[in-house]
């Protein structure tokens, strides 16, 4: 298990190091849409997934007591947190969708900048250019004091690509989610049945470690991800 535990490290030590790189060589157009996300959901799932992660641990505790039908009710309990989690999570992606920003032919972001009501410091917006402030936008509208820019420039690439990473952190979690389900549902129907003893519970104890693990990759997925451009405000 502690094997396996270390490849999953260094699979996600991956994803978080190219997220991280990339956030720094586009700050900017991360950050902007870093606040499309919801601050929120993110911390009301966080709180969930910590939930999760108390029943585990009592299900862990009860199989060291060789208490086979309380393993059955906690596990069942880190279940219901994990599915509220995925429920949630759902909820915003299908959100995500109606705004159009899954990586794909679909996405439909652009990179417009604000301008300076026209004639400031007697200039017009067309002279030399007054100072533009960059930031990403849905494209179907664009408010007056903007300036929409092509969407194939870019600005609006970078933001496709925080996206992308955004859907694959997210739905490779989520997965690990899904899987760790199963293993806890094969675990239930064998400690219903009296399997586990104090002197035998090395299965439950290994789905509590993997379980803590997907907690813990949520724990550095949120600040990552919902955290980035909270100061701009909300994205919703």
């Amino acid at each position: 298990m502690w094997m396996f535990l270390t490849t999953e490290v260094l699979f996600f030590g991956g994803l978080f190091a190219a997220y991280t790189i990339y956030r720094y060589k586009f700050e900017k157009v991360f950050e902007q849409a870093s606040n499309i996300l919801d601050p929120m959901l993110g911390a009301i799932n966080t709180i969930v997934l910590i939930f999760s992660s108390v029943t585990m641990a009592f299900a862990v505790r009860s199989a060291q007591q060789g208490k086979s039908k309380a393993i059955v009710a906690w596990l069942g309990a880190t279940i219901v947190f994990g599915a509220l989690f995925l429920g949630i999570k759902y909820g915003e992606w299908k959100h995500d969708a109606h705004l159009h920003v899954f990586p794909t032919s679909d996405f439909n972001w652009t990179w417009a900048r604000e301008k300076h009501a026209e004639g400031e410091h007697g200039h017009g917006h067309d002279s030399h250019g007054p100072e533009l402030k960059g930031f990403v936008f849905n494209s179907p509208v664009v408010p007056a004091n903007y300036i929409e820019s092509d969407s194939r420039n870019p600005e609006a690439k970078q933001a496709k690509l925080f996206f992308f990473l955004y859907f694959s952190m997210t739905s490779l979690h989520a997965l690990h989610m899904i899987i760790g389900f199963g293993v806890m549902a094969v675990i239930m129907v064998y400690a219903w049945y009296g399997y586990y003893t104090p002197h035998y519970y090395v299965p439950v104890e290994s789905v509590g470690l993997y379980w803590h693990f997907v907690d813990l990759v949520w724990i550095f997925l949120f600040p990552l991800l919902y955290l980035l451009g909270a100061h701009l405000g909300a994205g919703h």
